[in-house]
């Protein structure tokens, strides 16, 4: 059975060997078949990909080589000869990849996380937890990290990364949800520090810190902010950072709070 990693530096394994393949172009016509594994990958998108929109001449007749090296390739270097045997499949004007379930690290970090937005909506933060603590095993860094991305692969990426970040949103909320907000402190630090104009991390890093009993804390977070929005944006914090504020001061924090953040 093939196995593909996309989250982080692109591989595919078959039996445990690696069978990924290190021509950069090749490399790149896979990188677009399993971001869009088992539909029909036309010719145009892989010559897009490939070239920047301004495809040589020779366009088609090089995805085709490509194609065979790849094929090969995934046969662990030999000739996969004719026929379709395999997990790439050629059709009238382009290539599908067939890739069984529990075969792709982003289906399946996708797939934890829908889950997990499943069992907070029924009031099961623990199981929400154990099904992104999951999916955060998963997460290797932002996909297809060793591969040149033209179009196809940059929308990809961008939809994986925008579901990495309500992967942690969804786990923090859990966290709250479960009174672990100490725990959370640390991480939350660290989410603020790499999105500083991020109000949800912010805001929720200003809870922790408040029911930790570190009310001080919990306001510079805020004046941090504050200032970087209006030095950066020329914007003020969002109505329910302000009433979050608020809450600080009259110790009035709870968990509905983490409904009046911007999301």
């Amino acid at each position: 059975m093939l196995t593909w990693r996309t989250l982080g530096p692109l591989r595919a394994s078959a039996g445990g060997r690696d069978v990924t393949p290190t021509a950069p172009k090749v490399r790149q016509v896979l990188a677009v078949l399993l971001a869009r594994r088992n539909s029909v990958v036309p010719l145009s998108v892989l010559t897009a990909e490939l070239w920047s929109g301004h495809p040589p001449r020779s366009a088609t007749a090089t995805v085709q080589t490509y194609a065979y090296q790849l094929r090969k390739a995934l046969h662990g270097g030999e000739d996969p000869g004719p026929g379709e045997n395999g997990p790439l499949a050629t059709r009238a004007h382009g290539y599908v990849l067939r890739v069984g379930p529990g075969e792709c690290d982003a289906e399946e970090f996708t797939l934890c996380v829908h889950q997990a937005r499943a069992a907070l909506a029924d009031d099961d933060p623990a199981g929400a937890v154990v099904l992104l603590d999951r999916a955060r095993l998963l997460w290797d860094g932002p996909p297809f990290a060793d591969v040149a991305h033209g179009p196809a692969l940059h929308g990809h990426t961008l939809r994986l990364e925008e579901l990495h970040l309500q992967a942690q949103e969804l786990r923090i909320t859990a966290g709250f949800r479960l009174g672990r907000h100490r725990e959370l402190v640390g991480e939350l630090k660290e989410l603020a520090c790499a999105y500083p104009l991020h109000e949800w991390f912010q805001g929720t890093l200003i809870m922790a810190l408040e029911r930790c009993g570190r009310r001080s804390e919990a306001l510079a977070v805020y004046q941090r902010l504050s200032a970087q929005l209006r030095d950066e944006l020329g914007l003020d914090p969002s109505p329910g950072l302000q009433r979050l504020r608020q809450h600080v001061l009259t110790d009035a924090v709870s968990t509905a709070d983490l409904d009046l953040l911007p999301g």
